[in-house]
Order: structure tokens, then C-alpha cells, then sequence
């Protein structure tokens, strides 16, 4: 039986020039983002929010400090820019998280008061998150390519081809954030960025190491 999953896998490539002519439709970007927002996340957070860049003088901007994404901005149908939050938002006492809990999560106030306690101690002692606010947004970051991830094999599924970038320059990616999109960089950094669309070229053949080369068993 045909696994159309792995075949979506061997399909998706990391698509370095779009053909600039042809657009996803609304529909089929819709459900891309959908894949986005069902993404599983640490505590069920979701870390993350999605700004879609379509403006052409906003990518022109985008691609002075981001060397990563020269052939793929100017070509790309979507162009999304994932963000993570920051300690601000993430920290177990913050009103992000309580508002997750209450609003999003709607769990009684025992079960908040029990999570919280549990996510108190998950950051201060498990995985020691508080020790800078750098290891805190990494934290969060690692959890964004969860999304991204699901995004990327979800558009290869439709066919529709993409590429992960993580080439920017950080400092000035934060300077634009909050010039240009009016973000608060105090709730939020970015994390990593994707384009989507059709692919100009062909895919080289997909080469990776063996299953032996990477997998461990212990039976």
C-alpha cells in the first residue's frame, strides 16, 4: 500500500527560488496556517504567532538583513515570519499563561492552581528555564518548528513547495519587528521564518543518511 505521507516527504525540498507566476490559493493557504495553529505545543502554550508578509516594500526591507531568503522572498506566494514568545509572556506567573489556562484551556480553578504549581516547577528545576531569558525564548523557539514543520509536510501533501530560514540577522530582525510590524519585543522574538509557493527548478534527488546511520534500538 502506497504511504502518501512518506511520499509527501520525499517530495518537499528546501525550494531556494519560486516560480514567482503562480499563487497559492486562499484556500490551500488557509489550511496551511490551519496545520500551523493544531501544532502541538509544551503544556499546550502555543508559543507562536504567524505574520504573514505580503507587502512587497516589507520583503524588500526583510531581505536587507536577511541573507537566508535572497532567492525566496521575491518569489514566494507566502511569506510567513513565526514568532515565540518571550519570557514576559512564558514565565509560569505571567498573564499569558493564566489567560492559556482559564480561557483557552477553560480548566476549573483546582486544576489551574495544580497546572500552574506542576509548570512552576517544570521551568524552575526540570529544565532550569529561568536561568536567562535567552534559555526561556530558545525554549519556546524549539517548539515553533513543531508548527513549522507541520506547515511544511502539510504544503508538501497539497503540493505546494517551501523552505525554512533561519539566515538573519537577529539584531536587526528585532529592530524591524518593532518598526516596521509593531510588535511588542518584549512579548515576542523571531524565531524562524518560511516561504511557500511552486517550485521554479527541479528537485535534486533527496538524499539523507540510513535508517541504521540514525536509529538506535534497545530491545
Amino acid at each position: 500500500m502506497q504511504n502518501k505521507f512518506l511520499d509527501a516527504m520525499m517530495f518537499r525540498h528546501a525550494c531556494k527560488e519560486f516560480d514567482d507566476s503562480k499563487k497559492i490559493t486562499d484556500e490551500d493557504f488557509n489550511s496551511i496556517l490551519e496545520m500551523g495553529r493544531l501544532s502541538p505545543s509544551s503544556f499546550g502554550f502555543e508559543p507562536w504567532k504567524f505574520l504573514v508578509v505580503q507587502n512587497k516594500n516589507l520583503r524588500e526591507k526583510l531581505k536587507e538583513f536577511t541573507w537566508g531568503a535572497q532567492g525566496t522572498l521575491p518569489t514566494a506566494s507566502h511569506y510567513v515570519i513565526i514568532l515565540a514568545r518571550k519570557k514576559n509572556s512564558m514565565i509560569y506567573s505571567s498573564e499569558y499563561i493564566q489567560h492559556m489556562m482559564s480561557d483557552t484551556h477553560k480548566l476549573p480553578k483546582d486544576a489551574i492552581e495544580m497546572r500552574g504549581q506542576f509548570y512552576e516547577k517544570f521551568q524552575k528545576e526540570d529544565f532550569n528555564l529561568l536561568e536567562s531569558d535567552r534559555a526561556i525564548f530558545d525554549w519556546a523557539s524549539k517548539q515553533t518548528y513543531i508548527a513549522m514543520a507541520n506547515m511544511m509536510t502539510g504544503a508538501a501533501f497539497m503540493g505546494i513547495d517551501s523552505c525554512p530560514i533561519e539566515g538573519f540577522d537577529a539584531k536587526k530582525a528585532e529592530e524591524f519587528l518593532s518598526s516596521e510590524l509593531n510588535i511588542d519585543t518584549n512579548e515576542f522574538g523571531l524565531s524562524v521564518m518560511v516561504a511557500f509557493g511552486y517550485r521554479k527548478n527541479s528537485q535534486n534527488e533527496k538524499t539523507r543518511q540510513s535508517l541504521d546511520e540514525v536509529v538506535v534500538n534497545y530491545f
